[in-house]
C-alpha cells in the first residue's frame, strides 16, 4: 500500500514547490504539447532533488520523518506479516491498554510472539493508545505476554513507536517505575530469542521497556533516545528552540546508535520514508527479522548472548 497525498515536512518544501510546477504544465499538456521536453527536464530534476534532499538529512529531519502521522505503526505490520495474526489481550489484573498491542502470529517459517507500542491513526484512537504512551498496565500485559512465549518455546519480537511511558499521575500512582523495571529485570533472563524493532520514535524508558533484547534493529528513519529532543532542550538549554542542537547532541539517529554500538543493524526505508510504502517497508522488516532469528538460533546461550550485548556497549576506564 502507498498512502496517499502526504503533507510535505519542512525540508520538503523545495520538492513540493517544484511538484507543483510540474503538475501546472502537465494540465497544460493536452493543449501545448511543446511543453512535454520541459517538464521531462523537470522531473529529472526532481529526482536529482529528491535523491539530494534524503541522502543529506539532519536529524531533526529524520525525527520528523519517524513523526510523521502517516508512517506505519505496530497494527500495519501485523497484518502485514501475517493476517491472520491472533491478539492477546489483558494484563490479568483487569485491564488492557491499547497502546500496547501483542500477538501470535507466523513469520516465515517461524511462529513468534510480537509486542509492539500503537500510537493510534485518527484523533479517537490516538486518545485510546494515549498517543502511545503505554500506562504500567500496559507493560505488565506485554510481561505476561513474554511469559507465555517462554512457556511455549516462542521467539519475541517487540516493535517500538512511542515518545515515552506515560508520565502522569495515574500511571505513577499505578507504579510505572516498578513496571517498567520489573520488564528489564524478565526480558534480561527471558529463555527464548528476542529481537527488538525502532519503527519510528524509541523514547526513554518507555521504549527500554520492551527493548532489551539479543538483537535491536531501527529503521533508516527512525529515532532512538533517552529523553525526547524538546525535552532534552528544555532541562540543557531552558529553551524550546534548541530542539535542533538537542537531536545533534543526543545522537539519536539509526546510524549513530550504530556508530555507537547500541543497535545492530538499520533497516533501509523506501526513499522518502515507510510512509510512501507500506507493503514495501513491512516486506523489507520482515526479512531482516527472520535473518536475525536465523542467527540466533544457532547461539548455545540465549541469555548469555544477550548480557553480552548490554554489557559491551558504553567506554570503560579501570
Amino acid at each position: 500500500m502507498t498512502t496517499g497525498k502526504l503533507p510535505p515536512l519542512e525540508f520538503e518544501l523545495p520538492l513540493a514547490n517544484l511538484n507543483t510546477q510540474i503538475e501546472a504544465l502537465e494540465r497544460q499538456l493536452p493543449s501545448n504539447p511543446a511543453l512535454e521536453q520541459e517538464i521531462l527536464e523537470l522531473h529529472k530534476q526532481y529526482d536529482n532533488l529528491k535523491r539530494s534532499i534524503y541522502g543529506n538529512l539532519r536529524a531533526i529531519d529524520r525525527l520528523a520523518i519517524a513523526r510523521h502521522p502517516q508512517r506505519p505503526y505496530t497494527r500495519d505490520y501485523l497484518d502485514r506479516f501475517d493476517p491472520n495474526w491472533i491478539e492477546l489481550h489483558g494484563d490479568r489484573h483487569g485491564v488492557d491498554d491499547p497502546a500496547m498491542v501483542c500477538g501470535l502470529l507466523k513469520l516465515g517459517n517461524y511462529r513468534v510472539l510480537i509486542v509492539g507500542t500503537q500510537k493510534g491513526r485518527n484523533i479517537r484512537e490516538k486518545q485510546l493508545c494515549n498517543f502511545g504512551m503505554p500506562q504500567p498496565e500496559g507493560y505488565r500485559k506485554a510481561l505476561r505476554c513474554f511469559k507465555h512465549a517462554e512457556k511455549f518455546n516462542l521467539p519475541i519480537i517487540t516493535l517500538i513507536d512511542t515518545p515515552g511511558a506515560y508520565p502522569g499521575m495515574a500511571a505513577e500512582e499505578h507504579n510505572q517505575a516498578q513496571a517498567i523495571a520489573y520488564n528489564l529485570f524478565e526480558l534480561a533472563n527471558l529463555k527464548v530469542p528476542i529481537i527488538s524493532v525502532i519503527l519510528g520514535e524509541g523514547g526513554s524508558g518507555g521504549a527500554l521497556a520492551i527493548g532489551l533484547t539479543n538483537t535491536i534493529l531501527m529503521l533508516e528513519n527512525s529515532v532512538y533516545s533517552v529523553i525526547s529532543p524538546e525535552g532534552c532542550a528544555s532541562i540543557l538549554w531552558r529553551s524550546p528552540t534548541k530542539v535542533q542542537e538537542a537531536c545533534e547532541s543526543m545522537k539519536i539517529t539509526a546510524q549513530e546508535n550504530k556508530d555507537l554500538g547500541i543497535i545492530d543493524d538499520i533497516i533501509e526505508e523506501p526513499l522518502g520514508g515507510a510512509h510512501h510504502n507500506w507493503n514495501l517497508i513491512a516486506k523489507t522488516t520482515q526479512n531482516y527479522i527472520i535473518k536475525y532469528l536465523d542467527k540466533l538460533n544457532i547461539e548455545n546461550d540465549i541469555v548469555e548472548h544477550r548480557t553480552r550485548k548490554f554489557r559491551k556497549i558504553g567506554c570503560f576506564k579501570d
